[in-house]
């Protein structure tokens, strides 16, 4: 492996930090939520502590350098730069979708949404009195695809009024291709629904694999768009909160920075922007290294269980450091699934029904961890899938 003994091979405890994933049972190994076990760059490190060294951290007003740092940064990734005049500051990207359900939409109307997806998307759309209608993403062949038919019939319900999209997928690490995001682009503004691109994972692609935003498929998705971009899931500090929206169209972007202020969600705090800037700008031979050890973990993970568990099906993937796993063939219920592994091994998954009913036969693992950490808990599944289900000795 390329990067062996590298920084993100080092085991950093993070039990008694407040970590959300790691509030478990002693001997529990967590593999659930998108957080990576790694810690940030050393340059958003050292500017963090630089920054808390000064003592005072007081109201705060972001500077120009936060959206020209994210544009610039995007340009080197992308090759497409989004305008810094047409960002917008949130606390991140969960806090605006919210936002934007409340602000784009009226009550009992429609949030389309390409089931299975992130599990937040459902509270942000039910939590708000608006209805979920799903066009179910097709699984086949080991990989997902639109249902364009299907897409077009329900976006042209006069009651779906917003579209969420998942660019890349989480949870089944679809990277879109250009002329798919067009298309959907296209059977938006025929309909007037207007689309929240959520872009949180877009550093996390497959080496030699093309990501490109949805504004930047046509003319046509820029302008009836919105797009969510945050440092928190390459750089591991989701827990800062920051994101930024980018919003081509003016009359849309006053409405989106208006309920953002409204919701009191739009205000930066220090620490956010000193570690986005840091982010942008410093470490993108770190973002390098870290793409590569994910790759690799996720080839570890899909050989291991193709050899020792070829009862569960890995699917293909381009991005995000998530594996979806079809254990169809053992178990329809990935809640009773996910539950009698953590009961026998300490092993804590996502069940992929959180996702949506279509992903009740799937769970979800996280890979973003040591390479150490990531071969016991494919040890775990491996034995809980053997005590419980039974089959062959694996070689």
């Amino acid at each position: 492996m390329k990067n062996k003994n590298s920084e993100f091979d080092r085991l950093t405890d993070r039990r008694g930090t407040y970590s959300y994933k790691w509030a478990v049972a002693e001997g529990e190994l967590p593999m659930w939520v998108a957080d990576m076990d790694f810690e940030t760059a050393p340059a958003i490190r050292a500017a963090l502590m630089k920054r808390a060294a000064h003592g005072i951290f007081g109201y705060s007003e972001l500077p120009k350098e936060y959206f020209t740092a994210l544009a610039d940064y995007r340009q080197r990734r992308d090759g497409y730069r989004p305008d810094p005049a047409e960002m917008v500051y949130s606390n991140g990207v969960v806090a605006a979708i919210s936002s934007m359900v409340r602000s784009l939409t009226a009550p009992g109307e429609s949030v389309l949404i390409e089931a299975p997806v992130y599990n937040i998307f459902y509270n942000s759309i039910l939590n708000n009195g608006r209805r979920v209608l799903s066009s179910d993403l097709v699984y086949e062949n080991g990989g997902y695809r639109v249902d364009f038919s299907d897409l077009e019939e329900k976006l042209a319900r006069p009651e779906t009024t917003l579209m969420l999209l998942c660019n890349p997928h989480n949870p089944v690490g679809r990277v879109w291709k250009s002329e798919e995001l067009a298309m959907i682009g296209e059977l938006c503004k025929r309909h007037g629904v207007t689309v929240v691109s959520d872009e949180i994972h877009c550093d996390i692609i497959r080496p030699g694999v093309h990501f490109t935003p949805f504004a930047a498929a046509s003319e046509t998705c820029k302008e009836i768009s919105v797009s969510c971009l945050s440092a928190s899931k390459t750089f591991n500090i989701a827990g800062l909160q920051s994101a930024a929206l980018v919003i081509s169209d003016p009359a849309l972007r006053y409405r989106v920075w208006r309920a953002l202020n409204n919701d009191e969600v739009g205000e930066p705090n220090c620490f956010s922007m000193t570690a986005c800037i840091a982010a942008y700008t410093e470490c993108d031979e770190w973002v390098a290294g870290l793409v590569d050890y994910l790759f690799e973990n996720r080839a570890v993970a899909e050989e291991y269980i193709a050899r020792r568990l070829p009862m569960l099906r890995t699917v293909r993937a381009d991005a995000t450091y998530l594996c979806w796993i079809d254990i169809s063939e053992i178990e329809s219920d990935s809640v009773r699934f996910t539950e009698r592994v953590r009961a026998a091994t300490g092993l804590y998954l996502s069940d992929g029904a959180e996702y949506g009913e279509c992903g009740r036969s799937f769970v979800r693992m996280n890979l973003a961890t040591q390479r150490e950490r990531l071969f016991d808990g494919l040890d775990r599944l491996y034995r809980a899938v053997l005590e419980i289900y039974g089959g062959p000795e694996a070689k």
